[in-house]
């Protein structure tokens, strides 16, 4: 892709915030060299991903959507993503229609307008089988998972996939959790050949949650739409929560409801465009 003239538009989704580039036309996926300068947030636009928006990959699909870390690495998923992609389709009269579908790296995707710059995504069935997350020397599935850290001790966590891997801890105090020195080190433990994204979820009541997410190539980000369905589905399956539950995020609030073991994961939340530019490095 060229780096001149690159029209782009920055929006956030609950506080999770991207450069959108419209690749409709089949102009090629930015460079990681690209990304961490689009992404770099004293030196460039800022942002904790990148999206990239393309032509569909299945037939009824009206566009896809791909992912791109702050550090140039891709990614499976992002449903705050995903919801501003369909906010930008709107916007750019790509559709009027109240439903539609997008395709991503993880699959086609039902969207639903409803209104006041809000959205509803199907996020697909999770998938707890150690090897879908994937985990590395797990068998067999289970709830929980105990390990040891060095210089952290032990640890109890669920895992699962959300179409990018996932690991869930439940704290007492959100506010305490120590983010930025246990998130880095699950992710690079060996259990998680591919790292993952990692959950502290504190337990409000049965219908509430508050959530911090150390995001897999981009450190801890204001929200995380795959790691507030993570995090339900993996204290769902615990006992712990209802089916229906609202989850607070530093960047906002995301409403997530999981029907029932084989049913998809549907998130909604609010989408905001911030501005347009046009990087000319």
């Amino acid at each position: 892709m060229p780096e001149t003239a690159l029209r782009f538009s920055k929006m956030h989704g609950a506080g999770n915030d991207f450069v959108v580039l419209d690749l409709r036309d089949g102009a090629p996926p930015p460079s990681p060299t690209l990304c961490r300068a689009l992404a770099d947030r004293n030196t460039g636009v800022g942002c904790d991903q990148i999206l990239t928006i393309e032509a569909p990959t299945s037939r009824d699909a009206l566009a896809s959507y791909r992912i791109w870390n702050s550090d140039g690495s891709p990614s499976g998923q992002c449903g705050n993503g995903a919801r501003c992609v369909a906010a930008w389709l709107m916007r750019a009269g790509a559709t009027d229609a109240a439903r539609f579908e997008l395709d991503s790296p993880a699959g086609t995707h039902a969207v639903e307008v409803l209104g006041e710059a809000h959205y509803r995504i199907a996020m697909g069935v999770p998938r707890f089988d150690p090897a879908q997350v994937p985990m590395a020397g797990i068998a067999p599935q289970a709830l929980m998972y105990d390990t040891s850290l060095p210089h952290i001790g032990a640890l109890r966590f669920g895992a699962v996939s959300m179409g990018n891997p996932h690991a869930v801890i439940e704290v007492d105090d959100v506010d305490a959790a120590e983010v930025a020195r246990i998130g880095p080190a699950l992710q690079a433990s060996a259990l998680f050949p591919d790292s993952a994204n990692i959950g502290f979820a504190q337990v409000v009541d049965r219908g509430r949650i508050r959530l911090r997410v150390y995001e897999r190539g981009v450190g801890e980000t204001l929200a995380c739409g795959s790691g507030a369905c993570a995090a339900v589905a993996v204290l769902v399956r615990a006992g712990r929560l209802d089916r229906d539950v609202a989850v607070s995020l530093p960047g906002g609030e995301l409403n997530i409801a999981w029907p029932d073991d084989t049913a998809q994961v549907s998130m909604a939340g609010p989408t905001a465009f911030v501005f347009e530019g046009k990087w000319t490095r």
